[in-house]
């Protein structure tokens, strides 16, 4: 039985109705992208972008403009499924991916953390995950260990969509249904997936049901579906090439929220769109091997050609604390109880989406402490308080911390294991460009100890 203490709402102003156990109590899709950047929406600046029901989802809901997740995959999925910062659940650094793979090496996160698929299991939805896990892949720390009742997809960072393989060093196989490895060479996996998201759809739609949607694009390798093979043809690259992923998402979104409409249920679902982290940058030589465990040669290329997202006036990408890697476009689309086409400019996290949930639908809340934030009140009030005045983000051996508009970034040089200290500022021209470090001391000492005091409340001893 998971630790629960169900929480008594107390209505304010702005309070949603209470639903019943059955009659009512909608459902709850997670749309999760995978290094789509900071502006990579046509709603919020890309016009170069085909992204139709992506901004549907705006037209009928509310789009964030400071959203803020992590800067890499591993910690905005913990941060994302358990409210928490994701240091507390032990998520610190690259998570174990080959389950057949050793143990010893690689950490999983911690299994006794609470996941919002747990939280809607005990309220008695039918939970389940299509696509990217990324938590640990040790048998015991998947998702079916974590609350999902199904899982159709891959445990680790990422797959190539036809082999269905990691492909970093040697690679290894990850296509999984629940705990079975299964192979279905030559078949699109972002394809694949969604079809079995809508078959789910279809035959849970007399239940309430939690289904997160964690897609594995537009993180490379690159592979678009075939009617946006050819596309885009009069970009530049590599934002020609990143342009046919991103296109490949939404339509993908598209077939979902289509399947949605076809069983009735669109107006009882609360669905959340979010990317994880800014766009890549990532660049190498491809397959280095010989004997590849994918088959591809030596040479074969998988990466994201050294970027293609677009972050407006912002600088950086995924794996840096610029806004570029760790703001991201985010949205909730439930036009029963929400604004439509509005706009809210607060502060806000990926943490945050736990407890609005459960104080939308008055569900149990975990013993362990969140860090995330109801955004209740900001939802139905544009003029209403972040509750966030300072955000933190600590991954491996680098963190940064933001208070108001400045942002101090720090680094551990691995060689000679001297710390850097950089500040940058949000409101100037052109934000985070320059370094205020040294002009500015008593600031830097200021969000110095503002981490260290963070670090010692969220780090496992």
């Amino acid at each position: 039985m998971i630790k629960i203490t169900i929480k008594i709402l107390v209505f304010c102003a702005f309070s949603l109705s209470l639903f019943s156990a059955r009659d009512g109590r909608p459902n709850v899709l997670i749309l999760f992208t995978d290094d789509q950047g900071t502006l990579d929406v046509n709603c919020y600046g890309a016009t170069d972008l085909h992204t139709p029901h992506m901004d549907k989802l705006a037209e009928t809901g509310v789009r964030f403009t400071q959203a803020y997740a992590h800067t890499v995959c591993c910690p905005s999925r913990a941060a994302l499924l358990t409210g928490r910062h994701p240091n507390r659940g032990g998520v610190q650094s690259w998570l174990q991916g080959d389950r057949n793979g050793a143990d010893s090496k690689n950490a999983n996160m911690f299994p006794s953390e609470v996941t919002m698929a747990e939280v809607f299991k005990e309220a008695g939805y039918k939970t389940a995950l299509f696509g990217k896990w990324h938590l640990g892949a040790k048998k015991g720390h998947g998702p079916l260990d974590q609350g999902f009742d199904y899982h159709f997809g891959h445990l680790s960072g990422f797959i190539e969509n036809y082999t269905h393989h990691f492909m970093h060093g040697k690679g290894y196989h990850d296509l999984y249904q629940n705990n079975e490895e299964i192979w279905r060479k030559g078949e699109y996996f972002p394809e694949m997936m969604v079809d079995e998201a809508i078959q789910y759809i279809d035959e849970h739609k007399e239940d309430p049901f939690f289904a997160m949607v964690s897609f594995n694009l537009p993180h490379y390798p690159e592979q678009p579906e075939s009617q946006f093979k050819d596309a885009f043809a009069d970009l530049e690259m590599p934002r020609r090439s990143y342009a046919r992923v991103v296109a490949t998402v939404d339509n993908q979104i598209g077939r979902i929220v289509d399947q949605l409409e076809k069983s009735g249920i669109r107006e009882n679902t609360i669905i959340i769109f979010s990317s994880d982290n800014g766009h890549s940058e990532e660049n190498n030589k491809g397959v280095t091997v010989e004997n590849h465990s994918s088959g591809y040669p030596v040479g074969y290329y998988y990466l994201s050609h050294g970027g293609g997202g677009y972050t407006g006036k912002w600088i950086g990408h995924k794996g840096n604390y610029f806004e570029g890697g760790i703001r991201v476009p985010a949205i909730i689309s439930y036009p029963k109880q929400l604004p439509q086409g509005e706009v809210r400019d607060q502060v806000v996290t990926v943490m945050d989406w736990m407890p609005t949930l459960i104080d939308m639908i008055g569900l149990g809340r975990p013993e362990e402490k969140l860090d995330g934030r109801s955004m209740l009140s900001i939802l139905n009030n544009p003029t209403a308080p972040t509750q966030h005045s300072v955000l933190h983000f600590d991954w491996q051996d680098r963190w940064a911390v933001r208070e108001g508009d400045w942002k101090l970034i720090s680094d551990l040089n691995k060689k000679t294991k001297v710390r850097s200290y950089s500040l940058h500022n949000l409101a100037e021209p052109n934000p985070e460009v320059k370094d205020h470090a040294k002009e500015q001391p008593k600031l830097v000492a200021h969000l110095k100890a503002l981490h260290e005091d963070w670090a010692h409340d969220v780090k496992p001893n």
